[in-house]
């Protein structure tokens, strides 16, 4: 039983008129007529009654139609959902994030893809930086948003790279801290200070402000160690020591830290490349994904969350 004997014979009973149905079907009549015959003979029934001045479905027919139908209904389902899926338009995301991505914009950017695309399903899965790399190569997330700059990434052959937005490291210091009526530091200044720190064994970042310290002439005196800088900054609220983070995080707790920008003649980033490392200290933020095995859902997402982040 071919598709096209099924679409002849409910354009037929829909018409009840070879003419009609020929003309509908833009095909003459000896070949519908032929392909109604052949239906006719594999379903061993006549489809259709014939008289010399009319054409009506026979009860064999009528049982048959609603079948006949839902064939083709069912075959225009199946491909909508190939050219959603094909476009984009429907699929799985798998995005890797810290925890602190989301208090950042990344949610209104979630929120602005799903009201576009709301048969995209978008998994976040929270996990800690130092997993996502191993996790987008084993194939166990599509995309992650994470502060490891490029440099970290350029000698991955499966992994690309591309700057979201930028975020520059402030100080954030406790209410009534020495520093605190200054709108400036140079990193330098905090050598005695006591630090509240991300986990080395964790964080990249944590890596990259631990290191830029270093070159600037001391190692921070890490007194607490936390996993998400929300937990830093409430512990820097508390009086247990400064913190070097991303300047939107340190603005959700501008009520309870006092914020100081990094002087451009200290603070500069120890991954940043060329001499001299002129890129200052910085959280930017980057969306990493595989060069290969990208559904057309994820390079949606991706095309569509590049597209955005240059709006910010």
């Amino acid at each position: 039983m071919e598709l096209r004997q099924i679409r002849y014979f409910t354009v037929l009973a829909a018409e009840l008129s070879f003419t009609r149905a020929a003309q509908k079907l833009h095909v003459s009549q000896p070949p519908l007529s032929f392909q109604i015959a052949s239906l006719e003979a594999e379903l061993g029934a006549r489809l259709f009654d014939r008289t010399s001045r009319r054409v009506m479905l026979s009860e064999a027919g009528k049982a048959f139609l609603p079948h006949a139908q839902a064939v083709l209904a069912r075959l225009d389902e199946a491909r909508s959902h190939v050219l959603r899926v094909a476009s984009g338009m429907q699929g799985r995301v798998q995005v890797g994030l810290a925890g602190s991505h989301f208090l950042g914009p990344f949610p209104k950017f979630i929120h602005q893809f799903k009201l576009q695309r709301p048969a995209v399903e978008v998994v976040l899965l929270e996990m800690t930086p130092a997993e996502h790399l191993q996790a987008l190569r084993d194939g166990r997330m599509d995309l992650c948003v994470t502060r490891n700059p490029l440099t970290d990434t350029t000698d991955d052959a499966q992994i690309s790279a591309g700057l979201l937005w930028r975020d520059p490291v402030v100080v954030a210091l406790p209410p009534g801290h020495r520093l605190g009526s200054r709108k400036e530091v140079d990193l330098a200044e905090l050598k005695d200070e006591d630090f509240v720190f991300l986990r080395l064994d964790s964080s990249t970042f944590a890596r990259r402000l631990f290191n830029a310290c270093v070159r600037t002439g001391f190692a921070p005196r890490i007194t607490q160690q936390v996993v998400e800088i929300p937990a830093a900054l409430n512990l820097v609220a508390a009086g247990l020591g400064v913190a070097l983070v991303p300047n939107s995080l340190a603005l959700l707790r501008a009520d309870a830290v006092r914020i100081c920008r990094l002087s451009t003649d200290g603070g500069r980033d120890p991954a940043a490349p060329g001499p001299g490392n002129p890129t200052p200290l910085n959280g930017d933020v980057y969306a990493l994904w595989r060069h290969d095995g990208c559904t057309p859902a994820v390079t949606e997402f991706r095309q569509q969350l590049m597209g955005w982040a240059l709006t910010l």
